[in-house]
């Protein structure tokens, strides 16, 4: 008897994705390559509904990539700087497995409790912390020892170089830090066309910085809005 085929995505115009992807190959990919489950779905038609603000979700390819790493890696303990509604950590939590521990760092309350929501229903609630305030003030509070195996950064752009170096401090040597949106919809090629774009020249910086940070070792990788992978040395 043939096995039955995996649910497919459905498809929407307003499905978070990245960037440079059709709506046909997202689908595709997605169809191919582990699309959001229930509770992922349900979460991002949650996140829409809060209007254009959305567009601060991951894609759900971005979040297969990151479960798979965390798994693949074996993290035992991670720490977000930017949760919104929750979707990335979700999917960091169940790279995690039963016994590791995620680390939420955000301000915006009304976000998060949609996230908490979702974390509630995926059955990952007890695997992650929540704590809401500046990051810039959390993370200043954290022990200095390098404890962390993995890092995620997707907050305000212009304080980018400080969780960088905050994330990085903690991180121990081998462990990896993802920087979210450093391609900004391929605007990091052409930034002098955009000179009021506070985002985008901090995103320059910092891209920049990276590259040429002794501490690191730097991939690209197109994917969602551009994430920069950098191994602790």
């Amino acid at each position: 008897m043939p096995e039955t085929p995996p649910p497919q995505p459905t498809r929407s115009p307003v499905q978070p994705k990245s960037f440079f992807l059709s709506p046909d190959l997202h689908h595709y990919i997605l169809s191919h390559g582990g699309g959001p489950d229930e509770v992922q779905r349900a979460l991002i038609a949650a996140t829409q509904a809060l209007g254009p603000v959305a567009r601060m979700q991951i894609a759900p390819e971005q979040g297969v990539f990151m479960e798979w790493l965390a798994r693949v890696m074996g993290v035992q303990r991670a720490i977000e700087v930017g949760t919104f509604t929750g979707y990335s950590a979700l999917c960091l939590a169940r790279g995690l497995g039963p016994q590791g521990r995620l680390l939420c760092l955000d301000v915006n309350e009304a976000w998060t409790r949609i996230a908490q929501t979702y974390w509630h229903r995926a059955g990952l609630a007890d695997r992650i912390t929540l704590r809401l305030g500046p990051a810039a003030t959390t993370l200043a509070a954290l022990p200095p020892e390098p404890t962390f195996d993995l890092g995620f950064i997707d907050a305000d752009k212009e304080n980018g170089r400080l969780y960088y170096e905050e994330v990085l401090a903690r991180l121990r040597p081998g462990g990896v830090l993802i920087v979210d949106n450093v391609l900004w919809g391929g605007k990091v090629v052409e930034p002098h066309q955009h000179p009021g774009d506070t985002s985008l020249q901090a995103i320059c910086a910092l891209n920049d910085f990276a590259a040429a940070d002794a501490r690191v070792e730097p991939a690209f990788l197109p994917l969602g809005d551009g994430l920069l992978l950098l191994r602790k040395r």
